[in-house]
């Protein structure tokens, strides 16, 4: 496995590239970061070429110019699945964080976070809430080493998605931390930025 020149952060559901912003602060890998923002959420300006999923993707693919590391927060879980799917000679590694994105939720208790979401967040594009393509017939094809981070008080992403993710993913390793919500790589960074410098270099 190439050892990635660059770590791409994909945020989730609001878009805000600052999401990732302690994680890559606290990450020792000498690859260029590039936190990505999603075009007409929060601060980032609207794009005419990303009206849907499928503009997000290509978003990503654009930035896969070398090997690449994609580090996701919950729905750009799926884009990263996407992308590494795309691009499996680049996509070098996979960190996942409690991503709701790319397989069916149903049966795992998950709490509906659409509604609350976008009463509370009224501006941002409403196409991000219908995405609902499973991937999980195609996961068995993605070749690259994905950490999956979750935490165990999260009832948006709750624990049974990692392991079922842990189970389509040829080479997966799931890390469940205490008390963690779907906040999780924000808010503790500095306890899992070692965890994840430990799965690029490995």
């Amino acid at each position: 496995m190439k050892n990635p020149e660059k770590i791409i952060f994909l945020p989730g559901a609001t878009g805000r590239a600052d999401f990732w912003q302690p994680m890559s602060d606290h990450v020792n890998h000498p690859a260029q970061r590039k936190l990505l923002g999603w075009p007409g959420f929060g601060d980032v300006p609207a794009r005419s070429d990303v009206q849907g999923f499928d503009g997000l993707v290509d978003l990503v693919l654009a930035e896969i110019d070398r090997p690449c590391a994609l580090v996701a927060q919950s729905m750009g879980g799926a884009v990263a699945l996407r992308a590494a799917l795309a691009r499996p000679a680049l996509v070098t590694h996979l960190v996942l964080c409690v991503t709701s994105g790319g397989v069916d939720m149903a049966g795992v208790g998950a709490q509906d976070w659409r509604p609350d979401f976008f009463a509370a967040n009224p501006s941002l594009p409403r196409w991000f809430e219908s995405y609902a393509e499973d991937l999980a017939p195609r996961l068995g094809a993605v070749t690259a080493p994905a950490l999956l981070l979750w935490g165990d008080n999260d009832p948006i992403s709750p624990v049974a998605v990692g392991q079922r993710l842990q189970g389509l993913l040829p080479n997966a390793r799931l890390h469940m931390h205490p008390g963690g919500g779907h906040d999780l790589a924000h808010r503790h960074a500095q306890v899992l930025a070692p965890l994840v410098d430990a799965h690029l270099r490995g």
